[in-house]
């Protein structure tokens, strides 16, 4: 296994020269103009910041992203992504941080850059794509990379309110790629359709399947999974025969018709994870692509991206609940009692991972990582780093693993895990709210707040909407005159559910 991403893309780039690597709905890049831009990249930073530092990017859905994060591992650095979809809060929350002395941004989004509360250096990627490079300099930075280095900072919602930075290194990568690759045989023949956000952890296959295996990434608009027939219709004008989509992703074309419109005719390989994908979008898929090979992943972004797999070989029905199956190669999976012993077969536990394709932690935050990357408590005989999941699970008979939900307060909503407690944190810092619980309905995939005080409805909406990922927006608001309490004085869970009836 190669030391980090860049030999990866140093091999890819002489074999595949002129072969397009990604494309967005203007432009395409081969893999030796996405070197050299790299190489620009790269060469521009090192001087600008010290090797192994991070490097902020807030960028769009286009080839100049990947062509920054790949640029920012050149200069022996890391880089921490960014959605400019993002509220202003949750930018100014990642940045603070990941306290960066530079943020790369693509021109489309400077003066929203400018507008964040920022005291670095901001500089426009466009405009160092044809930095003159230094072989020698660049070789330099890189003798500083080891597998064990960081390669990204993804964020993640966390339970004080403010975003966990969670850090991948390049071993943990190749290892879960390695793992992934060895049951969707990706190769240089195939076309990838990206559909998530470039700084989510869904997108890492996207971005870096084509660099270790030749394959074409296209990013495809985001509107246009907001029209079902279209989506399908670019699908087919790429050739697209691989998605590695969220399962929500999966969801809307199924709900809006796309398959009475037209049928993905060159898709072979289809993946999708973080969340559960409901059996009847399940069947839809089934019925109209019967030779497509379907694959339901579980994993957090803790386990680099997903750990387990189940390759769906059963018929679906409405009713269908898809195991998460079996952990990738380099992955171990353990379920542990509350006493942190190993539970028998057919009980529930909590899901534990193992092995080299754990993320190193959280960044700036040492107490939080020890907290949750433990020492394996069931093995006394050497070091070995286990990461508790907080989801329950149960080993079947067969050995594939259920997934019986969270054990805390974290949720699964629209691909993206949510602290709820961050949501409540949120509703807080609205004066005129006195006290707040926020619930989810798994059934309607609705996030409910019920909350006690004078604020407005329209004005709550309106303020989770401005300071939070839409993904984090209550579907549900509701005021109560009081809230409903167990003896011990906490809030009664029990009772609020209730409205989701």
């Amino acid at each position: 296994m190669y030391t980090s991403v860049l030999d990866f893309l140093d091999k890819s780039s002489c074999e595949y020269f002129d072969k397009i690597i990604y494309r967005d709905s203007q432009q395409g890049l081969t893999f030796n103009e996405f070197n050299n831009m790299t190489k620009a990249i790269g060469t521009w930073l090192i001087g600008k910041v010290k090797a192994g530092q991070p490097v902020s990017v807030l960028s769009g859905r286009t080839v100049v992203t990947p062509v920054c994060y790949l640029g920012i591992v050149r200069a022996g650095c890391f880089y921490a992504p960014m959605d400019a979809s993002m509220s202003k809060t949750r930018l100014n929350q990642i940045l603070g941080v990941i306290n960066s002395d530079i943020m790369l941004v693509d021109k489309e989004h400077l003066e929203l850059a400018k507008s964040l509360e920022y005291n670095g250096e901001i500089v426009v990627i466009e405009e160092v794509l044809n930095a003159k490079e230094n072989e020698a300099l660049l070789q330099e930075a890189r003798s500083k990379i080891t597998e064990y280095s960081p390669l990204y900072v993804i964020f993640t919602s966390g339970s004080s309110g403010v975003p966990k930075g969670v850090i991948t290194s390049h071993y943990s990568l190749m290892c879960y790629l390695d793992g992934l690759n060895e049951v969707i045989d990706v190769n240089d023949t195939d076309v990838l359709g990206s559909q998530s956000p470039l700084d989510y952890i869904a997108a890492i296959r996207d971005i870096y399947l084509p660099i270790m295996t030749g394959a074409e990434t296209v990013i495809i608009p985001k509107n246009e999974f907001a029209m079902g027939g279209k989506l399908f219709d670019t699908l087919n004008e790429y050739k697209i025969t691989t998605l590695c989509w969220s399962a929500a992703g999966m969801e809307v074309p199924a709900k809006l018709g796309a398959f009475d419109e037209t049928v993905p005719k060159y898709l072979k390989k289809v993946v999708f994870s973080g969340s559960v994908l409901p059996g009847k979008y399940l069947k839809i898929w089934q019925e109209n692509l019967p030779q497509v090979m379907l694959v339901n992943q579980y994993g957090p972004t803790e386990a680099t991206a997903s750990c387990t797999y189940h390759v769906v070989k059963e018929k679906a029905t409405e009713e269908t609940v898809l195991s998460i199956g079996r952990p990738y190669k380099h992955y171990g999976i353990v379920l542990l009692s509350e006493d942190d012993n190993e539970v028998p077969q057919g009980e529930t536990g909590e899901i534990c991972v193992t092995g080299p394709g754990l993320a190193l932690g959280y960044y700036g935050a040492r107490e939080q990582t020890e907290k949750c990357f433990i020492q394996n408590p069931l093995n006394r005989n050497y070091s070995e780093l286990l990461y508790k999941t907080g989801d329950l699970g149960r080993i079947e008979k067969d050995g594939n693993l259920t997934f019986l939900g969270r054990k805390d307060r974290q949720i699964k909503h629209m691909g993206h895990r949510v602290e709820l407690a961050e949501i409540e944190i949120a509703a807080l810092k609205v004066p005129t709210v006195e006290e707040c619980c926020s619930l989810y309905d798994a059934g309607k995939k609705h996030i409910y707040l019920f909350y006690v005080g004078e604020a407005e409805q329209k004005g709550l909406v309106l303020h989770f909407r401005k300071n939070m990922p839409p993904f984090m927006v209550p579907r549900k608001v509701i005021q109560l005159d009081e809230m409903p309490r167990l003896p011990n004085g906490k809030p009664d869970m029990q009772r609020m559910k209730e409205y989701f009836k």
